[in-house]
């Protein structure tokens, strides 16, 4: 039984003008409970495609249906969904457990009790209790990842969306990042929407994704990432085996 898609894109159209688009006539859905993956080389749309489905950015014409409802727009009340984005963006003036506690300050009526319970409780999730009362610049960059991650789930949404979470990090450290992935979205049932362009987490943990092409501003594969590493389409297969473009 096919799973009940919690995103649906039709024919979105994503840029800054009528005269620089960046992607034309995406279509696909985000089924409910798997971790999608969205791919592409560099300046393909790919952070641009995450911003549009959290509603940072407008696109320029098409829909996003999550769970059947149009896309939230910032400042709108209680978000769905949880972000990490790349760079982590926490607060440097604050401790990671008071970045944890923003969220819940803001959208919940909780006590400062519960408030610190739950923060303890999202941090003890990513292994990363210890470092409640540290400022995020005395973590390292795989520390920053899981405290970010820590404050997207702080509001117990059933959909993540993750920008380059295993980005500049040395491969332990990335393949850590990808297993705790997997283990939060597995055992609380998560969704789970990344942007990625490593290989070794698309074939690690990713589900389904799509592949984005600047030349051609489309979709031009999306699948399990096995049935793409095997397609016969020539930029398809380049990108999943890393081999260079033709000269």
């Amino acid at each position: 039984m096919t799973a009940t898609p919690i995103i649906e894109v039709r024919d979105l159209r994503l840029g800054w003008s009528r005269d620089a688009v960046l992607l034309e006539s995406a279509a696909f859905d985000v089924r409910e409970g798997e971790i999608f993956g969205i791919l592409g080389r560099s300046a393909s749309g790919k952070t641009t495609l995450l911003r549009v489905l959290i509603g940072l950015e407008e696109p320029l014409a098409g829909s996003i249906y999550i769970r059947g409802i149009g896309p939230p727009r910032v400042g709108a009340g209680r978000p769905p969904y949880g972000v990490m984005f790349q760079s982590g963006a926490l607060f440097g003036s604050m401790t990671v457990g008071q970045n944890v506690a923003l969220p819940l300050q803001r959208y919940t009526r909780l006590s400062g009790a519960a408030i610190e319970a739950m923060v303890r409780a999202k941090l003890r999730l990513v292994g990363l209790e210890e470092a409640m009362h540290q400022l995020p610049a005395t973590l390292s960059g795989g520390m920053l990842k899981r405290a970010a991650i820590a404050r997207a789930m702080s509001l117990e949404p059933a959909l993540l969306f993750l920008d380059e979470p295993a980005s500049g990090l040395d491969p332990v450290t990335a393949a850590e990042i990808d297993r705790l992935i997997a283990t939060l979205a597995r055992g609380l049932g998560l969704t789970v929407v990344m942007v990625t362009h490593e290989l070794g987490t698309v074939n690690g943990i990713v589900d389904r994704c799509v592949l984005l092409d600047r030349p051609t501003k489309s979709i031009i594969a999306q699948g399990v990432p096995a049935e793409l590493r095997a397609s016969t389409v020539p930029s398809v297969g380049q990108f999943f085996r890393r081999e260079p473009a033709a000269t």
